[in-house]
């Protein structure tokens, strides 16, 4: 409503500008001007974010490790295509967040409550919950196998990631929060140095791309990294995230175009700095038989990397793991704050002070701690860890997805940025082959039990 219009209305009482109000609508004074200016890449730069930090988020530590499990279990084979046409199918999903964030400028938890009931909102929320904190606890082992390499122990990896919550919380504003964040994630670009170090033939990259040769082994292995690979590119986390970033952004219907740049220049980083850990990890292939369950439970994949290929390898791999541990710690968090905001009814911004959304910041900070203390217990079964969680992603995953495809197909929000019909056939086709795939896991998994305890 305009100046001249509560002018007319004498009676109508305007509801004040909150902090967050006030806070970003400075960022889209700025994101005005640029368009206004024709400044294109000054607006790019002001609207890209959520998107980027979303797929890179997802290449975290269990991401990696898994990736690098593939190359040295199969080789490059059928992994280096697979990866691109997961963060292919990515994309689908995150661009429906970001365009429903865009529009409706609500979180994801604080529609499906609404539209859906409390008993589906909050059961997401609790889906989403259970999936962190495992996820979150593998980010902190990812964060102590690269440190292990340096001689660091558990304590340093929960100092580390602490204080960096601590640390990015402490803005007062999603825009600082957004850009600490997107400087850490280019970090993930330390795996593609690694692969470039390990000096891959190159013809045997590019012959890969023919999704051959399938890998063999173990079934239920195979089911294992399988459902690991897709749970290292689709979660239920990134969902929660992007589309409550889009919303605590203050982007708009007009800036659904720049969103779509953004989630697909995260998807393409994503895919590529993924093929380099599984180029880096392939290097492992012809020199320990053994495959993954030969690798030392502390350092890992960084010193036997370091014993195949070379310390700069090893360095390389070992700092990229913190990185992809810590850029997944501050998102996965902050997925889980958002949820709890939303589905309690409080506010739920970074751009709103501790005071005035203690819910928002206890659940950001919350969770993280809890899952620091995870790792302190002695014995911890690192690798184990960092692959389940992402197998337990892909298990709850589609659940979330199809609560995603109903809201971006619900006229009555969405109006005329509904889905099409193409991207309605592609989201049902990556519902059902994730859902395939974890219900093929899940149940050779429990007649692999129910065979050994009958014997």
């Amino acid at each position: 409503m305009g100046t001249a219009e509560a002018a007319a209305a004498p009676g109508l009482v305007l509801p004040p500008l909150t902090e967050e109000d006030a806070v970003r609508s400075q960022d889209r004074s700025r994101v005005h001007h640029a368009r206004r200016h024709s400044r294109r890449w000054r607006l790019l730069w002001l609207l890209v974010g959520p998107g980027i930090l979303a797929m890179l988020g997802e290449n975290d530590g269990p991401s990696m490790i898994a990736y690098a499990a593939d190359g040295a279990q199969y080789g490059l084979g059928f992994f280096v295509p697979f990866i691109p046409v997961l963060f292919a199918m990515a994309f689908i999903c995150q661009e429906m967040c970001m365009r429903v964030g865009a529009v409706t400028h609500r979180g994801y938890g604080e529609l499906v409550l609404q539209r859906y009931g409390r008993v589906w909102g909050w059961f997401g929320a609790g889906d989403l919950t259970l999936t962190n904190l495992v996820t979150l606890v593998a980010e902190f082992v990812s964060i102590r196998v690269g440190l292990a390499y340096f001689h660091l122990g558990s304590g340093v990896a929960v100092a580390l990631g602490l204080a960096l919550v601590a640390f990015t919380l402490s803005g007062g504003r999603y825009w600082r929060w957004e850009r600490i964040v997107l400087g850490l994630a280019l970090f993930n670009g330390l795996f593609l140095v690694a692969a470039v170090l390990v000096k891959p033939h190159v013809g045997a990259v590019a012959g890969a791309f023919d999704f051959s040769p399938f890998p063999g082994g173990s079934f239920n292995t195979l089911l294992l990294l399988l459902a690991s690979t897709i749970g290292a590119t689709v979660t239920p986390w990134m969902i929660f995230f992007q589309q409550s970033a889009c919303a605590d952004k203050g982007m708009t219907p007009r800036d659904v175009k720049h969103g779509r740049y953004d989630t697909a220049v995260g998807a393409a980083l994503a895919a590529i700095f993924g093929v380099g850990a599984l180029i880096a990890g392939a290097a492992l292939l012809t020199h320990n038989g053994s495959g993954i369950q030969g690798f030392a439970p502390n350092a890992g994949f960084p010193e036997a990397l370091t014993r195949v290929a070379g310390g700069a390898v090893g360095t390389v791999f070992a700092l990229g793991l913190i990185e992809a541990g810590a850029v997944a710690i501050l998102t996965i968090s902050a997925s889980t704050a958002y949820a709890a905001g939303e589905c309690v009814g409080v506010s739920h911004s970074f751009n709103s002070s501790p005071r005035n959304a203690g819910v928002f910041y206890a659940a950001n900070a919350g969770i993280a701690l809890l899952a620091a203390m995870v790792i302190l217990i002695p014995g911890a079964p690192l690798l184990s860890i960092a692959l389940n969680a992402n197998v337990l992603a892909t298990v709850l995953l589609p659940v979330s997805l199809v609560f995603m495809v109903m809201l971006a197909n619900d006229k009555g929000l969405m109006g005329a940025w509904v889905n099409k019909r193409s991207t309605n056939a592609i989201g049902i086709a990556v519902i059902s082959f994730v859902g395939l795939c974890g219900a093929a896991y899940g149940i050779d998994s429990f007649l692999l039990a129910t065979h050994l305890i009958g014997s």
